[in-house]
């Protein structure tokens, strides 16, 4: 006759084996549990089936947080909404239902640098991690870099498809430098691969009509703000400097 403590190797062997890290973390502790509350069979079936569940739930979330590449993780709850820029607040609560990312429209946040760009887009992000979407974060700059790379290494059609099947990729910092034609091309290429089916924020110093000074090529330029913009939404990051305020706040609280 099989022992207690056979019973429990085996069933620690199994947990093990079926990567069900809850249960064998658990199992005795709630087995007494149900023994205690006479619990009916499939209820304590239920009640370990569901730690595992909401194990696995939340080491997703942690894991699309990690796998996205955030720089830093920077929450929508820690903006202080009544300093940004009044496009930004009037779009907030629109952007934060990510309703944008369910029907594949962009979002373009355009204005002068430190007014909150980065940390509407990555809270975005983050929120969108949280809630199972698929994301990449990455600045432009290392976009082209990496495409001109996988291009080099003959790797570029799966660089295709893996980028293509992200649920939001959020390119930050266009316009701190300019390209060269590959780049140029390469970067309008590969955006335009997601227009109109996949979401992409794009953060961006530069007005519209200064972005042929990114791309050099005219053409080129406006193909790239006629899909980008297409049913996107636009928001205008103008204003006071959101990092100059955090800057000083926090020198203040360090007197």
């Amino acid at each position: 006759m099989i022992t207690k403590q056979e019973i429990k190797e085996h069933i620690e062997g199994y947990c093990k084996e079926l990567r069900l890290p809850a249960i064998r973390q658990s199992f005795e502790e709630d087995a007494r549990e149900a023994d205690l509350k006479n619990y009916a069979y499939e209820e304590f079936l239920y009640y370990l089936l569901q730690k595992e569940s909401d194990l696995r739930r939340e080491n997703g979330k942690k894991n699309r947080i990690r796998l996205a590449g955030f720089p830093s993780k920077k929450y929508l709850e820690d903006l202080v909404v009544e300093e940004l820029p009044e496009d930004a607040r009037k779009k907030l609560k629109l952007l934060s239902s990510l309703e944008f990312i369910k029907t594949g429209q962009n979002v373009i946040l355009a204005g002068n640098a430190g007014t909150g760009k980065t940390h509407i887009a990555t809270g975005l992000g983050i929120k969108a991690c949280l809630e199972g979407y698929k994301v990449l974060f990455t600045t432009v700059p290392l976009l082209v870099n990496q495409l001109k790379e996988s291009r080099s290494a003959r790797i570029l059609r799966a660089f295709e498809s893996k980028f293509e099947k992200y649920d939001l990729v959020i390119a930050d910092e266009l316009g701190y430098i300019s390209f060269d034609k590959e780049g140029s091309e390469l970067l309008f290429t590969h955006l335009s691969l997601r227009a109109g089916r996949k979401s992409t924020i794009i953060t961006t110093n530069l007005s519209f009509e200064r972005w042929e000074e990114i791309f050099k090529d005219p053409v080129m330029t406006a193909a790239m703000i006629d899909r980008l913009t297409h049913k996107s939404y636009i928001v205008n990051m103008n204003g006071n400097s959101y990092r100059l305020k955090e800057t000083k706040k926090w020198l203040e609280e360090q007197e």
